[in-house]
């Protein structure tokens, strides 16, 4: 099993440097033979007015870059996946999740763009302000309604069933005074054998989602302390910490990004012959990302240090050895990386390997 998790994530890192090199060979490109600049001349064919091509502009870089990335997202579905017994999806399943993607995107990222261009238009330099506040709004919406809104789009939610497991996992929120309100099975197997759980809804309406592939492969005893991990983020207030900072980045960002966005020099630099607002953001896209990928790693700290805790909290409250057990079968079932290198760690992985938090845990259980 050790093998094959080497030989899965060593496929999985090449396939990654893979698609990584090509799309930034393809911006590349883009950059140095004024791509961009051509499809905004092409598109400004189409109308003169300006909120017309940038959201033409953005539609049209969504529509290339799927269709360009579609041939790796096939394949490393339907090759790699399938190769180590992950893959369950369909073709059917594929294409009817892109086509309900391009729907949401069509109709969320519209109105959001839509909303983008109005306030720089008309508010001025301010705009950052009043977008941001459309922003805060829309992620505390996400927040709230992602399990009843969004995600019955894509899988079937059903209410678990009055059994062992259930009262399992109500007994231990009595005991802890989490506000549970729900317990959902999701239809995980239609798209991977991988499992997985997790809470949704803010404050005391929290909902709970249990993958089906989770519970066919773990006993009650260690899918209650996964369910009391997850208590543990709630208790330790990680959620809304985690919320709150994702909505300080997007100031912070849209602060940056008003600090350029009329700026005509940054147009002609991505090939434009005139001050278009879609260039600019495009540009300020591509400056951004390394300052992205650099509080990602500072994201990534602050995220490993909560998963400590919320298994400290586990262990304290319900029991280090069926969480330790159920982390090792997940482990096993995902085929993870038991021994990546130190370095990879501090900048890719919001979750400690697993020996880690194992050793963590037993120190705690050992006080």
């Amino acid at each position: 099993k050790y093998a094959k998790s080497q030989e899965y994530n060593q496929v999985n890192s090449r396939f990654g440097m893979l698609t990584a090199s090509f799309s930034f060979l393809l911006l590349i490109c883009a950059l140095y033979f004024g791509w961009f600049g051509v499809l905004d001349k092409w598109l400004r064919g189409f109308s003169p007015l300006e909120p017309v091509t940038t959201l033409l502009f953005f539609g049209a870089l969504f529509v290339i870059s799927d269709v360009v990335g579609l041939p790796f997202s096939w394949y490393q579905t339907f090759v790699i996946e399938e190769r180590f017994g992950f893959n369950k999806m369909t073709p059917k399943t594929f294409w009817l999740d892109k086509l309900k993607g391009y729907v949401l995107t069509l109709l969320i990222g519209g109105i959001l763009l839509g909303a983008l261009i109005y306030l720089v238009m008309f508010m001025g330099s301010d705009f950052w302000i009043y977008f941001w506040a459309i922003i805060t709004v829309f992620i505390l919406f996400i927040n709230v309604f992602y399990t009843s809104l969004f995600l019955p789009l894509f899988n079937k939610l059903t209410p678990m069933e009055d059994g062992e497991l259930k009262q399992s996992i109500e007994a231990y929120s009595e005991k802890v005074k989490f506000p549970l309100k729900n317990i959902f099975v999701m239809d995980g197997s239609k798209r991977s054998s991988k499992g997985n759980a997790f809470f949704s809804g803010l404050g005391r309406n929290k909902k709970v989602v249990l993958f089906d592939t989770l519970i066919d492969n773990h006993t009650t005893e260690e899918l209650t302390a996964v369910f009391a991990h997850e208590v543990g983020h709630f208790k330790k207030k990680h959620i809304i910490y985690g919320t709150i900072i994702s909505i300080l980045s997007v100031g912070v960002m849209l602060y940056l990004l008003s600090l350029m966005i009329y700026n005509s020099e940054v147009s002609w630099a991505m090939g434009g012959d005139i001050t278009a607002i879609h260039l600019n953001i495009l540009a300020f896209g591509i400056l951004y990302s390394p300052i992205s990928r650099v509080l990602g790693i500072f994201g990534n700290i602050f995220s490993r240090k909560n998963e400590y805790e919320a298994d400290e909290y586990a262990v304290k409250t319900f029991g280090g050895t069926p969480l330790i057990e159920g982390l090792k079968k997940m482990s096993s079932d995902h085929l993870s990386n038991l021994t990546p290198h130190p370095a990879y760690v501090f900048v890719n992985y919001s979750h400690p390997p697993l020996l880690q938090r194992v050793q963590a845990m037993q120190e705690k259980m050992n006080e």
